[in-house]
């Protein structure tokens, strides 16, 4: 259902609404009913008879972790969002037309990673089995993989990764700016600064003198109370300080890595949380979904994809580029053909990436 159409030489932004069956009675209460942005190219209602068919490629943009997918279509001071930068690039004849999807899938932990999971939601099968058709049937799409792909940044840019290699009948090229890969680098490091802020929630609190682990403690990665404490804290501020947005990303990525019905929250932590010591059976359930050690898995599906391309500067904060190297190096072993950039940069400010990955996937999915 359309809601409100902005029209220009930038091409038409318009407003979906869609209700979701997969998203209904998620575990975290959000919203199954989503209203979420499509950017139309601006031939995609140009006058003229042979204009009135044609049909168009698909992006769909991953934003990462507390995005979504209209913050890529506001208004940004000295800089361009996502459907403005894309009209350059079409006038500029660096690329042709094509629909941009901007889905909505944030969450109350602050996002997700696009995989389906039974503590926050099952967002793969929201976008492949829900989302997709429903673009397909509302908009002029060239409606099969060969001409969808999808891209993104950060915890965007492994959703675009894991749908390359898990999801390639709905896929047909994909695109990753610095998307997360190597957990043993970007997350473990991470953990020591979550238990500290967890620990401010310890059920027992703690006091000067002799160290005891608090009453009726298991230490298997469950929460004892300081985890739904500490959840509780954050969803009643108005803004979270750098370590407590952190402290939220560890829990979100546990709720996705680990989920289990059975555990309080519906997820568990790999880390004992009085300790800090790793709880292995756990962390292998964390390493399960970590693409820079899945490409051997699913190599067949990654030789299928038109186009696979990556980057990441250098200076990413979060050793991110690791990751990528490992993966780049892969795919090169088994001889999947792929881009593989680098860049002088951090994980931040980056959208300037976007001029070579736009171009890049949709020189391969075109007609």
């Amino acid at each position: 259902m359309a809601l409100k159409r902005f029209a220009g030489n930038a091409g038409e932004l318009v407003t979906v609404e869609h209700q979701s069956a997969i998203l209904a009675d998620n575990p975290l209460g959000d919203p199954h009913v989503r209203r979420f942005p499509v950017w139309l190219p601006p031939d995609y209602n140009r006058k003229g008879l042979h204009d009135r068919g044609k049909r168009f490629p698909v992006l769909f943009d991953l934003v990462g972790y507390t995005g979504s997918g209209a913050a890529h279509t506001n208004w940004r001071a000295f800089d361009e969002n996502v459907p403005e930068r894309a009209a350059r690039l079409i006038h500029q004849h660096k690329m042709t037309g094509c629909i941009i999807v901007f889905p909505d899938c944030f969450t109350a932990l602050g996002g997700n990673q696009y995989i389906n999971s039974s503590a926050i939601g099952n967002y793969a099968d929201y976008l492949t089995r829900e989302l997709i058709p429903f673009i397909d049937k509302e908009f002029r799409t060239l409606a099969s993989r060969e001409h969808r792909g999808c891209f993104g940044k950060s915890s965007g840019g492994y959703g675009a990764l894991i749908h390359g290699m898990k999801y390639t009948r709905y896929w047909g090229a994909i695109a990753s700016h610095s998307g997360d890969a190597y957990f043993d680098f970007i997350y473990r490091a991470d953990w020591p600064n979550t238990l500290t802020e967890l620990a401010r929630f310890r059920p027992d609190k703690q006091r000067e003198g002799a160290w005891s682990l608090p009453s009726g403690y298991r230490g298997d990665g469950t929460d004892d109370g300081r985890i739904q404490a500490f959840l509780q804290y954050a969803w009643k501020r108005e803004n979270l300080n750098p370590a407590e947005l952190h402290c939220l990303m560890n829990l979100c990525m546990a709720a996705t890595y680990d989920p289990d019905p059975s555990a309080p929250n519906g997820f568990r932590v790999p880390f004992d949380l009085e300790t800090g010591a790793l709880l292995p059976e756990r962390w292998r359930f964390w390493l399960r979904h970590d693409p820079a050690l899945l490409v051997n898995r699913h190599k067949s599906n990654l030789r299928k994809l038109k186009a696979i391309y990556l980057d990441c500067g250098w200076r990413d904060q979060y050793n991110i580029h690791y990751g990528n190297r490992m993966i780049s190096s892969q795919l090169s072993k088994h001889g999947i053909t792929h881009r593989y950039d680098e860049f002088d940069g951090t994980h931040s400010g980056i959208d300037r990436r976007m001029d070579v990955s736009l171009p890049f996937l949709q020189a391969a999915l075109r007609a």
